[in-house]
């Protein structure tokens, strides 16, 4: 018999037990479209994070955790490294030394979390951020230093629902006027809340701690040489202080991005496999109801090899079902978390790139071949005699 033959054989199989097969496939969807919908979390974060950290930021950032491992490192640093740094700074090429004081505040509810900047007023939003442009207000100023006053990124003023002369609270002890609202610009710098370092400090309560100190090179491809250099200094890397460049920022993201891909599939393959068994259930059961059919075909000259192809095919055809009804809701499922990341922070926080949809693909169809070998298996043996003794 031909390929043809084969493939309407294995349509029509399926077509018989309608139910069956829509509810086996869609089980299957369902594990491999959540699968997806995890991967392209890290997808669309990776992809903000390159871009925004690969043009913005310090040259170089000092502080007691590596960069990107968390968020935010903590604000336990001593500020006497500050002095130690501007002591090096003529003969490492370090044009600027601007010590961050900065924290998270969480809430139940996204919108209402904020990141909170600290930095010196006196060099303003523009020693971390180049191109920042205020939209509403006034920018920070050396007149600002040590007052209870706040620029907001444009995300950030929206989702807090603050505006000029708004009152910002910091914690239950902090609070801060509202003196300007950025332009649009950026996913960081379009959700920070910026004050005066002094501000963030007293707010929180941990006297003159600082979370890190961003530096700035005259050249910034120098950033590995001078970050060698400070390692090797008794007050920073003495200390037990990580010096990063804006590479090793994003490098170490990728790494945790893609340690969360492995959860992610990792949890996912649980679904996966109990998708996979019911694919196994469904070809099985139509296997065994279908016995007088396989020796009919037998009688009339198929080859058992044909017969395990019937059922291969039927398997294949239905865990590709699964897979493209997968992709569907991978697809929707992106374009949710699309809409509400670009309403709350102003990017997409997911990608459904090419690689993977042939991963999705892939993982799909493999699936379906390991789950009918054992019932083509069955099939093949299935003689004339074995339907005679169905009837």
């Amino acid at each position: 018999m031909r390929s043809a033959d084969l493939l309407r054989l294995a349509i029509l199989g399926l077509l018989r037990r309608p139910v069956r097969t829509v509810l086996t496939a869609l089980g299957l969807a369902v594990a491999l479209g959540s699968m997806l919908l995890f991967l392209s979390l890290g997808e669309g974060l990776r992809g903000v994070f390159n871009t925004e950290l690969g043009t913005v930021g310090p040259d170089l950032q000092v502080a007691s955790t590596r960069a990107g491992e968390t968020l935010l490192p903590r604000m336990d640093m001593n500020p006497a490294v500050v002095a130690e740094l501007r002591r090096l700074s003529p003969t490492l090429g370090i044009t600027a030394v601007t010590p961050v004081a900065a924290t998270i505040r969480q809430s139940l509810d996204p919108a209402q979390s904020a990141v909170f900047y600290g930095l010196p007023a006196g060099g303003g939003i523009g020693a971390m951020f180049t191109g920042v442009q205020v939209e509403r207000g006034r920018l920070l100023g050396p007149g600002d230093a040590g007052k209870n006053v706040a620029v907001l990124g444009a995300k950030a003023a929206q989702n807090l629902g603050l505006d000029l002369g708004d009152t910002l609270e910091l914690t239950r002890r902090g609070r801060a006027r509202v003196i300007g609202v950025l332009q649009p610009q950026s996913a960081l710098t379009d959700t920070f809340t910026f004050l005066p370092i002094e501000a963030v400090q007293r707010a929180f309560g941990v006297e003159d701690r600082l979370s890190l100190v961003a530096l700035r090179l005259n050249n910034p491809a120098d950033a590995s040489r001078v970050a060698a250099a400070l390692a090797k200094q008794p007050q920073v890397g003495g200390l037990g202080l990580e010096i990063s460049t804006r590479a090793d920022v994003v490098g170490n993201i990728g790494k945790l991005l893609s340690s969360a891909d492995i959860l992610s599939v990792c949890l996912s393959a649980i679904a996966l496999i109990v998708g996979g068994l019911a694919v196994v259930n469904t070809v099985l059961m139509g296997v065994y109801e279908r016995t007088r059919e396989f020796g009919t075909l037998r009688a009339i000259g198929a080859r058992p090899a044909f017969v395990r192809g019937l059922v291969l095919g039927e398997t294949l055809l239905l865990s590709g079902l699964g897979g493209v009804v997968g992709l569907g809701l991978a697809g929707l499922g992106v374009r949710g978390i699309n809409v509400y990341t670009q309403k709350l922070a102003g990017f997409d926080g997911a990608a459904l790139t090419p690689r993977l949809i042939v991963v999705g693909l892939g993982v799909s169809l493999a699936l379906g071949l390991l789950a009918g070998l054992w019932p083509a298996r069955s099939a093949g043996r299935v003689t004339v005699v074995d339907a005679l003794g169905r009837l």
